[in-house]
């Protein structure tokens, strides 16, 4: 009996690889290392993973979200995009609410989290020192950025989390090149634009901690970003 043959490999699993493998930008190569060879106190006992961070979610994906880093002890450590931080509990929180993730949490790569019609992704992909990269760092990662948003055709909803996220799309995708600039989507939050090809481009404040602690974003304002996701996806 002959065997069905195997389906063909996931792009996107290419990009991933090719990421992690990236060793492009010294100075945040030495901050990630180092980050993971002194480690947090509280996770002591962890094996940071302290490589660059790819994407995650469903090839398939209607929703795509971006974000602007892995964070030291977060994604550095755990290699999940937006895991094993407070930002991630505020995201897979409202990605599970909003019918896009399994489970509301995110703690590690082997937690059983998938997303459904979802790919969280980061403008750059190692954790940068004081959480702001180079310009130039940017510029090394963008391709990685624009080469997933050309393999995730069936999205049809972006939300940008935070400024340097929104603007890392824009230039990713082309748009900020080909749009004149009183007609480029402008950064805030719960702001929404539909971009020339039907996408529509949804800003949200970063639910960043300095964010989240000094009330500039509220769960209400934030579960309210999702809900419009959920129905631009749906329509």
């Amino acid at each position: 009996m002959s065997q069905s043959p195997a389906p063909p490999p996931d792009p996107i699993t290419g990009i991933a690889a090719g990421i992690v493998a990236c060793r492009l930008c010294p100075r945040l190569v030495a901050w990630r290392e180092q980050v993971a060879r002194e480690k947090k106190r509280e996770f002591r006992d962890w094996t940071y993973w302290g490589r660059p961070v790819p994407g995650f979610g469903d090839s398939g994906a209607r929703l795509l979200v971006v974000g602007l880093a892995p964070a030291a002890h977060g994604g550095n450590r755990t290699g999940r995009v937006f895991t094993g931080d407070s930002s991630g509990d505020w995201l897979y929180a409202a990605l599970y609410r909003s019918g896009f993730a399994n489970q509301p949490t995110s703690t590690s790569r082997d937690d059983g989290l998938r997303l459904q019609e979802c790919y969280v992704t980061a403008a750059v992909r190692c954790a940068p020192p004081e959480n702001r990269p180079a310009p130039a760092e940017f510029e090394a990662c963008r391709p990685y950025l624009a080469e997933e948003l050309r393999l995730l055709r069936r999205v049809r909803v972006v939300i940008a989390l935070g400024r340097v996220a929104h603007d890392a799309w824009l230039q990713a995708s082309g748009w900020r090149d080909r749009l004149p600039p009183h007609l480029r989507p402008r950064f805030g939050h719960g702001r929404t634009a539909r971009m020339p090809d039907g996408t529509w481009f949804v800003s949200s404040f970063h639910p960043s901690r300095r964010n989240t602690s000094t009330g500039l974003l509220t769960r209400p304002m934030w579960h309210a970003v999702f809900r419009r996701a959920r129905k631009l996806v749906d329509s």
